[in-house]
């Protein structure tokens, strides 16, 4: 068995901007990747929504900066064939004051 850790933010969590809540779990990305990869494969899904690559965010309940995050995500998923890392969107919230480069 193959074990991937998908990594990133709300589009990792699955969230559908029409209704605000989650997209099915079926319609969901890592969901879709582990069946189009067969039964051999496992995709964790650690999606949050409004993390960062390396921004403090204290709008929500949760540690937002992905930097910090992906060391415990790691650790607990560990061991891990393939980490997939989809973050650098919410990096560009107005109050990080950061441009598409920094990003």
């Amino acid at each position: 068995m193959k074990t991937i850790l998908a990594f990133g933010d709300s589009l990792t969590w699955g969230a559908d901007p029409v209704s605000g809540m989650r997209h099915p779990a079926e319609l969901r990305w890592p969901n879709v990747l582990q069946s189009k990869l067969g039964g051999g494969v496992e995709v964790i899904a650690e999606g949050l929504g409004g993390r960062t690559t390396c921004y403090d965010d204290h709008t929500g309940p949760a540690c937002r900066k992905g930097a910090k995050a992906l060391q415990v995500a790691l650790g607990s998923h560990m061991p891990l064939d393939l980490v997939i890392i989809m973050l650098g969107t919410n990096d560009l919230k107005p109050v990080h004051r950061v441009r598409a480069e920094a990003a």
